[in-house]
């Protein structure tokens, strides 16, 4: 998918050119009369199935909505056709027999499977979904329905997934994954939840929706950084990582290390850290002997300037320490808490004080005991010029804290570090 290139992060933007606000473009048929089709209920029930398959036709009818005025008969007649379909897929058993499966699918890919408007007109400015409000499909009133009545569809009890085989492929997956960089985030949370009810019943498909969802990873991560629904994937892959077999297989672990690790590179990482980081732990929790390598891959990529993504990073990090064995955590303590003392002097206070914060963390500080020795050298300069110079009063309290706990838990040793720190600054 071709993206404008942003505006490079050394120069300074002359002024912001106003961004499109244009929903997605749809083929629309022009002139179609629609005519309105019984209720099921008017029908005996030997014609259902004849008047299923003419509501799906009708349904696959477009519609300009970007002209609120235009054809609002034929719009109302597809509305109520696709909410009486919903109703009868979700309360009729039998209602879904061999010869609806092409009908019901055409429906659904005629009416989704469209081009996502690009994220820039030319010459405007990109979509940055930190600053920008969203482009809402106006389509909306249509396109909820089509998404209620495919899963109703797909979650129905007579579901046949041998017969869906023959049109819900590798082809109508990829579609459906380009979907997710729609802006309007209702569909996109609908797109999650078909996806995931699609990844749950197509066992033939589970590999390539996997081998697909990294595709669009790598090409966020190593070339567009431009991609509305990453948070939303990583939403699908915490469940799949979940369901994952222990031991692990090789190529879950290399997921791990080649995509969701560089994941944490992007300047946009805030859109999706919470959904990224609890992967992540879900990973560690499966396979402990992981964790080594992942700590010493988000210090690798630490942020050296941005104060909001050190935020993340810290957060993350307890996260990953909650659920870190003992024997695990000697082989990485010291380059953390080497971080962690840089952190603690941070000039941002925020930084400062999220860093402290691991010592409220019993578990952390369970670790920190156990490892004392190691820990205090390198923690005892920065807290204790912290507590003699800091403007921050809250800093103070957390810093007087950690420092207490050092004392409480070995006083010979906090007696060294303040022998050594005095002596080191007289030198």
């Amino acid at each position: 998918m071709n993206r404008l290139q942003t505006t490079p992060k050394d120069t300074i933007p002359l002024g912001k050119t106003p961004r499109r606000q244009r929903s997605s473009r749809f083929n629309v048929h022009e002139q179609v009369e629609l005519e309105k089709y019984p209720h099921f209920n008017e029908v005996p029930p030997t014609q259902r199935h004849e008047l299923f398959i003419r509501k799906l036709a009708q349904c696959q009818v477009l519609f300009d909505f970007n002209d609120a005025s235009s054809d609002l008969k034929g719009k109302e007649i597809k509305r109520q056709a696709l909410q009486e379909m919903l109703e009868y897929v979700a309360t009729t058993r039998n209602a879904i027999v061999d010869q609806i499966y092409p009908d019901a699918i055409r429906m659904f890919s005629v009416n989704l499977f469209r081009t996502i408007s690009p994220q820039a007109a030319v010459g405007g400015v990109a979509y940055d979904p930190e600053e920008d409000e969203p482009v809402f499909e106006t389509a909306w009133p249509h396109l909820q329905l089509v998404y209620e009545f495919f899963l109703r569809f797909v979650e129905s009890p007579d579901f046949n997934i041998h017969v869906a085989k023959k049109h819900i492929d590798q082809k109508f997956i990829l579609q459906l994954l380009e979907l997710f960089d729609s802006e309007d985030p209702r569909e996109r949370d609908f797109l999650k939840t078909t996806l995931h009810r699609l990844y749950g019943k197509f066992l033939n498909l589970r590999a390539f929706i996997r081998r697909s969802i990294n595709n669009i990873f790598f090409q966020f991560v190593y070339e567009t950084e431009q991609f509305n629904g990453i948070a939303e994937l990583l939403e699908i892959l915490g469940s799949i990582i979940n369901g994952f077999a222990l031991p692990l297989k090789e190529e879950h672990k290399t997921f791990l290390k080649r995509v969701l690790i560089p994941l944490h590179k992007p300047s946009s990482l805030g859109m999706y850290h919470p959904q990224l980081a609890y992967c992540v732990v879900q990973f560690l929790e499966k396979d402990p002997t992981l964790t080594p390598e992942v700590v010493y891959s988000l210090l690798r990529y630490w942020p050296k300037v941005n104060s909001a993504k050190e935020g993340m990073y810290l957060n993350e990090m307890e996260e990953v320490l909650d659920v870190t064995e003992g024997v695990e955590f000697t082989k990485f303590a010291v380059p953390l808490f080497q971080r962690l003392a840089l952190c603690v002097s941070s000039p941002h206070f925020q930084v400062a004080e999220r860093a402290l914060y691991y010592w409220n963390n019993e578990y952390i500080v369970n670790l920190i005991n156990d490892n004392i020795e190691t820990i205090m050298p390198i923690m005892f300069p920065p807290l204790y010029k912290n507590s003699k110079s800091h403007w921050n009063r809250t800093i103070h309290g957390q810093v007087y804290n950690a420092l207490k706990m050092f004392m409480d838990s070995d006083p010979i040793l906090f007696d060294q570090c303040t022998q050594v720190f005095k002596e080191e600054e007289k030198r």
